[in-house]
């Protein structure tokens, strides 16, 4: 019995690991991504370049960064009444495919 439960103990975290490792838990798709990203092109660009310096470019920053600020800007935790518009109705997992689709694109030349 001990032997048991001293294996699942182990097992527990390797498998943790392992879907960490290969991406499974919150995977963003980069082809939802960019199909929700229409509407963030008016500002940030049509491949996340911005042209206008008040606003970022997306392409080509850290996916985690990413969702964490859309994440951020729709719970207002990160307050720009620019952005709350757009986020507010956003799921965790449009965040993360919008984090995929702009972490695929190259950043500025």
């Amino acid at each position: 019995m001990r032997l048991r439960l001293a294996l699942l103990t182990a097992a527990i975290p390797v498998a943790a690991l392992l879907i960490y490792a290969t991406g499974a838990a919150g995977a963003g798709s980069k082809a939802d991504g960019e199909a929700k990203a229409a509407v963030c092109a008016a500002c940030h660009g049509p491949k996340g370049i911005s042209v206008n310096p008040l606003w970022p470019s997306l392409a080509g920053q850290q996916e985690a960064y990413l969702a964490k600020q859309i994440k951020e800007f729709r719970d207002g935790v990160r307050v720009e009444a620019t952005m709350q518009p757009f986020v507010v109705n956003l799921t965790d997992q449009d965040a993360e495919d919008l984090a995929a689709y702009y972490a695929s694109l190259s950043p500025c030349p």
